[in-house]
């Protein structure tokens, strides 16, 4: 059931805009995705969900031609909302995807997430299924893990930063020269655990989705790093893009309190670092 539901509501929902340079953010509510790059060289930054694959196509046939392909799609990480497109796109295009080596196992079929948590918050996306989707995929061949120099394939200007905390291997993708930051689920402007906060967008600075967030001192320790960049433009999985002095106080908003903002009350830790 839960699978329907978040498809449908991005089906219905789909649009795009261009946030920065060279790059523009695909919307399906429930979550987004982004093309970065120009003709010739771009790759795709997650997938959405499984019916995600035809506006995703679309976007990228009206932006570089419909015999274009990217040199790589990348995944933040392997959660069922960032994979959902990820085997048909890239068998599609017969390209490489990239990802941290410790999220290899997620989408190699080796390993499976932990169960969703359906007590926290307004846990309503977990409680409506018994098995929330944490099962993982196996891209066999095509997963490769990112260079250990930062470096990432296809996106010359940026680099990568391992930001666990929501997954042990999820990354960040940044650029310095226009201190641009792609932070995937490493914090939200929405309450994923709130099906009303996402369906109306209602911005609100969180930290990652909590029912899926396995560890949340390193969740913590990322969004730190994330600030310590002084990032101009965050471009987020969940919420609307921030940036400039907003996004400065809304990080410093969510460092400064942090377990009351993020963490659900069973997960609340103490951290002097």
């Amino acid at each position: 059931m839960i699978n329907e539901l978040l498809n449908g509501l991005s089906k219905l929902t789909s649009s795009s805009q261009e946030v920065a340079t060279d790059t523009l953010l695909i919307q399906f509510t429930i979550v987004t995705a982004s093309i970065v790059g120009k003709p010739g060289e771009w790759v795709l930054v997650d997938t959405g969900l499984e019916n995600s694959a035809d506006y995703i196509l679309k976007c990228t046939d009206k932006r570089f031609g419909e015999s274009s392909r990217p040199k790589a799609i990348i995944l933040t990480h392997g959660h069922f909302d960032h994979v959902g497109s990820v085997n048909y796109l890239a068998e599609l295009w017969d390209v490489p995807v990239y990802s941290h080596e410790l999220e290899l196992p997620y989408i190699t079929g080796k390993k499976d997430y932990p169960e969703g948590d359906p007590s926290v918050d307004e846990g309503l996306v977990a409680k409506m299924s018994p098995s929330f989707p944490n099962r993982s995929i196996n891209l066999g061949h095509r997963a490769v893990a990112l260079p250990s120099d930062g470096s990432i394939p296809g996106m010359p200007g940026w680099k990568w930063i391992h930001t666990p905390g929501h997954t042990e291997g999820h990354i960040s993708l940044y650029r310095e020269s226009d201190k641009t930051v792609i932070v995937g689920d490493a914090f939200t402007t929405t309450k994923q655990e709130s099906f009303t906060s996402v369906l109306t967008q209602h911005e609100q600075i969180k930290g990652p989705p909590a029912y899926l967030t396995t560890d949340w001192v390193s969740a913590k320790k990322s969004i730190d790093y994330i600030k310590g960049l002084n990032p101009r433009l965050a471009i987020l999985s969940h919420g609307h893009p921030i940036k400039g002095d907003e996004l400065a106080r809304h990080l410093d908003m969510l460092v400064n309190h942090f377990n009351d903002i993020a963490v659900p009350d069973q997960g609340r830790f103490v951290d002097k670092d």
